[in-house]
């Protein structure tokens, strides 16, 4: 075995150990948030939710996929996506739900929910950072999305704040919104 083999060999499994940690971070976070959401009836919290429960697929496909050819971690990408697609549809009946009765969410849970994602995900961002150009773009993906995602989560906790002064439940749809079209553009961007 060579150096250049052998020095390999340990990135690889270097970034197996950090990618499953953050598989296992992000789907045990996604159950924590989706019980918040469903008892405060928080549409930005299931939504967000659902974005962990992505990003849990995309690394469990990061974990099982290295070594294998980029069409078949492409078409691995593809089958996630349309499993996927169901708690997307269940996101999007929440929210019309949500809009024809926009009932506030508990402001208290809403904040500390938001606050907890960002030490999920800014714990994946910073784990993941080391690997981010390695195994092509799926690794690199991993760690822009939980980058990306403190950002939504900020919004969650502000929602939490203006839900507290206002008693409405239109701060938590604007932010539905917002991550919904975060996740859009991401998609866009993905595909092109």
């Amino acid at each position: 075995m060579t150096m250049a083999t052998s020095a390999t060999n340990a990135v690889t499994g270097g970034m197996r150990r950090i990618v499953r940690l953050a598989a296992i971070l992000n789907l045990t976070y996604f159950g924590v948030e989706f019980a918040v959401a469903l008892a405060i009836g928080s549409v930005s919290l299931f939504a967000d939710s659902i974005d962990f429960l992505e990003d849990t697929a995309v690394n469990f496909l990061i974990l099982i996929a290295l070594g294998w050819s980029a069409r078949y971690r492409a078409r691995m990408g593809m089958a996630l996506a349309g499993v996927l697609l169901v708690p997307g549809v269940a996101t999007l009946c929440t929210a019309w739900h949500k809009f024809t009765s926009p009932a506030p969410p508990s402001p208290l849970a809403l904040s500390l929910a938001g606050a907890a994602a960002i030490a999920v995900n800014f714990s994946c961002a910073i784990m993941l950072a080391r690997y981010r150009q390695h195994s092509g773009s799926l690794t690199r993906a991993a760690f822009l999305s939980a980058r990306n995602d403190v950002v939504a989560n900020l919004a969650i906790i502000a929602a939490g704040f203006v839900t507290a002064f206002t008693r409405s439940g239109w701060p938590d749809l604007v932010v539905w919104l917002g991550i919904a079209t975060m996740k859009r553009m991401r998609q866009k961007k993905s595909i092109s």
